[in-house]
């Protein structure tokens, strides 16, 4: 039985345990990794106070640091599949039953969920197929693998320009596809990119399918201006047309929007539950930023603090 259990490690779930763990709560963080979407951010971050610019894994090595000297208890690769409030349901204060995949239960008073996004899928014939095989969501990840071979990145947003810019190190050509007839990358990444010869955007394409045998050899678009079907002979595809919140396994507890972000207190970060809180990129925002998250991450864990008190 913990006082607090917090889902996800990214920014938000980090600085969530951080903050709780100074409340001298008993905490269990479980998540699948540590950092989130932070783990795969291929270009420097430039924008979080503190730090001139700073790489994705150096920030994510940094969290572990902390969460070590917290001594902060966490469970990693491990998913959370239900959250279910013991005895009653909905709107009714009681402990929390938090289900792993692994079919392990926990027990706390209080939940923070910061289960952030997942990478949105394009849902094209042979995605899955070549999922592994070709077809990646993290460029960082898999980058260096397709060294001297030719690639695609599917969204021309900052996502897909960063992507981009990454793989330029390895790769001598790739190819961003945009759906729309402009990019939506910020003005600073547009220009780095403008400025890499081996880095080619094709506006108005709509993605038809992935082809390959045992891998991807190929990707095929329709020219939504002509109509006509064209085909880019590459060894990878990396899909970063952004993220969908991963909200579904919260069974009700909590209310969602029209694109299943969590709909929540501005105050206090609570639900419509009880005693459930919630923080990060799963909440409805129309800004995706890291220094959010954090700051999310901290008011919900004095929130929760405050909860545990008054239930304990």
């Amino acid at each position: 039985m913990y006082d607090l259990i917090i889902i996800g490690a990214g920014p938000a779930g980090v600085a969530a345990g951080i903050y709780a763990v100074r409340q001298q709560l008993s905490i269990l963080v479980i998540s699948k990794d540590i950092g989130g979407q932070v783990a795969k951010k291929a270009v420097d971050i430039e924008n979080y106070p503190g730090f001139e610019k700073i790489s994705g894994p150096d920030l994510v090595e940094l969290y572990k640091k902390q969460i070590k000297a917290n001594e902060l208890e966490v469970i990693t690769n491990e998913e959370v599949v239900s959250v279910e409030v013991k005895g009653e349901r909905e709107k009714v204060k009681g402990n929390f039953l938090v289900k792993t995949k692994s079919g392990k239960m926990y027990e706390s008073i209080a939940v923070i969920n910061t289960s952030g996004a997942e990478s949105k899928l394009i849902n094209v014939p042979g995605e899955e197929e070549f999922s592994g095989k070709g077809v990646s969501y993290c460029s960082l990840c898999d980058g260096p693998v397709f060294k001297n071979k030719i690639v695609a990145v599917v969204g021309g947003g900052n996502n897909g320009f960063e992507s981009a810019l990454f793989l330029s190190n390895y790769v001598p050509k790739i190819y961003i596809l945009e759906y729309n007839d402009k990019v939506n990358a910020d003005a600073e990444n547009q220009e780095l990119v403008a400025k890499n010869p081996n880095i080619e955007i094709i506006t108005n394409a709509q993605v038809a399918r992935i082809e390959g045998k045992v891998f991807v050899n190929a990707i095929v678009y329709k020219d939504r201006v002509s109509g006509e079907e064209k085909k880019l002979n590459v060894a990878g595809v990396f899909v970063e047309i952004g993220y969908s919140p991963a909200t579904s396994f919260l069974n009700g507890l909590v209310e969602l929007n029209e694109k299943q972000e969590v709909i929540f207190n501005p105050e206090t970060l609570e639900t419509k539950t009880p005693g459930l809180f919630s923080a990060g990129d799963c909440n409805v925002s129309r800004y995706k930023q890291i220094v959010m998250a954090s700051g999310e991450g901290a008011k919900a864990a004095l929130s929760a603090y405050n909860y545990i008190k008054k239930n304990k």
